[in-house]
């Protein structure tokens, strides 16, 4: 019974390990190379098959110009010369007993006359590629020439046909995959954004409901502290929301002094933050504008403060810095608490990537994109080194 249901649970985890491994993509590609590699297989068949034919048609001119050069009989003399006439795209070099060039046939003659080692080098060619054919010029004195060949332009095309197929599909299946690429991402864009709208509207009526209880304890009689701490929370609960409503369309962008944003987030994140974690900001004494989603941007940048506190581990110094220049405004959130591995670099802005024991790794997933679809600037990391710390860039544009 044990044995039964452990080969079902193999077979149930083969099957599925399977359907991973075969999907369409797969699937496509095991297609296109199964075209190529039937046409490369076909292509060199007729290659073999042309060049084997052309072999006939050489030994038909040599016979053919024996008949020529022995007999005097006319219907003898028209076949052979009409054979000899119709052989216009197989290059040939005759030579004598001696090597030398004697004739040639279906060579360019003007890179003849232009280059005087042409016709020996392709003699070389030629040798190299076919092996000769005698040719009897006669039998006393016996003289016997060697005729090489070469290949005709049609077997050349032939032979370069299957690379040609090979690069074309090669782009066909790059095209199409771009495609599916695209539409999946478009697909992964619309689950966000859907995902974003729906927790902003389930989020509104327990929030209306909290909104009016704090008005009622204030009316109670409630101690005073108690009650602002809830409105705090609610406060706080209600940005939440309008975060996740404005990440799920496109934000309305206004002009902001981001010196002013910059300053009352590190603010914020310094009252929450262990008393041995230093900040410092520096180019934040004069206004910096640009055209932003201040809910959005102030969610940008406390992920980047959030992941420098989670790096210091209680202990350490955060740096933001605010820099322009024609177009941009940076800001660099720098700490040197343990850095980023390397194997780890490419994999940050990974959703659900996470060095973390807790959180879902979707913070600087969706910092990056705030930043690249709805301020249309970049986010990404500008250095890091195991254990003396790392730099998170934002650029955003001007206008």
């Amino acid at each position: 019974m044990v044995g039964g249901r452990l080969a079902i649970g193999l077979m149930a985890y083969f099957h599925v390990m399977l359907l991973r491994f075969f999907n369409w993509r797969t699937l496509l590609t095991a297609i296109a190379l199964a075209i190529v590699a039937g046409t490369i297989i076909y292509a060199r068949y007729l290659a073999g098959k042309l060049e084997t034919e052309e072999r006939q048609r050489v030994e038909e001119w040599v016979m053919a110009s024996r008949v020529l050069q022995s007999t005097t009989e006319s219907n003898a003399l028209t076949l052979a010369n009409a054979i000899s006439v119709n052989n216009e795209d197989i290059p040939l070099i005759a030579t004598d007993e001696n090597g030398a060039i004697a004739d040639h046939r279906n060579i360019d003659s003007s890179r003849i006359a232009a280059d005087s080692g042409y016709l020996q080098r392709r003699l070389s060619q030629m040798k190299s590629s076919n092996p000769p054919i005698d040719w009897l010029i006669s039998d006393s004195p016996r003289m016997i020439y060697k005729v090489y060949y070469g290949e005709s332009a049609l077997q050349r095309q032939l032979k370069f046909y299957p690379v040609v197929q090979l690069v074309i599909v090669a782009l066909f299946v790059i095209l199409l995959l771009s495609l599916m690429t695209l539409r999946s991402k478009s697909q992964q864009n619309l689950v966000w954004a859907g995902m974003a709208k729906e927790t902003a509207h389930q989020m509104g009526t327990p929030l209306t409901s909290l909104q009016g209880w704090v008005e009622m304890l204030k009316e109670s009689g409630v101690a005073q502290q108690i009650v602002e701490e809830l409105e705090k929370d609610v406060d706080r609960l209600k940005l939440v929301s309008d975060r996740f409503g404005k990440i799920g369309s496109q934000p309305q962008l206004e002009e902001t002094d981001l010196a002013s944003l910059v300053t009352n987030m590190v603010a914020y994140m310094k009252r929450r933050a262990p008393g041995r974690v230093v900040f410092v900001t520096n180019g934040a004494e004069e206004p910096l504008y640009a055209m932003v989603s201040p809910t959005l941007l102030n969610w940008v940048l406390e992920n980047l403060l959030k992941n420098a506190l989670d790096a210091l581990e209680g202990k350490g110094a955060i740096v933001v810095v605010l820099h322009e220049n024609s177009t941009n405004v940076y800001i660099d959130v720098t700490d040197n608490g343990k850095g980023i591995s390397p194997e780890n670099l490419r994999k940050v802005f990974a959703p659900g990537f996470t060095t973390k024991k807790r959180g879902w790794g979707l913070g600087l997933t969706l910092s990056r994109r705030i930043m690249e679809q709805y301020h249309k600037g970049e986010l990404y990391v500008k250095h890091s080194e195991t254990g003396k710390g790392t730099t998170f860039r934002m650029v955003i544009r001007k206008h």
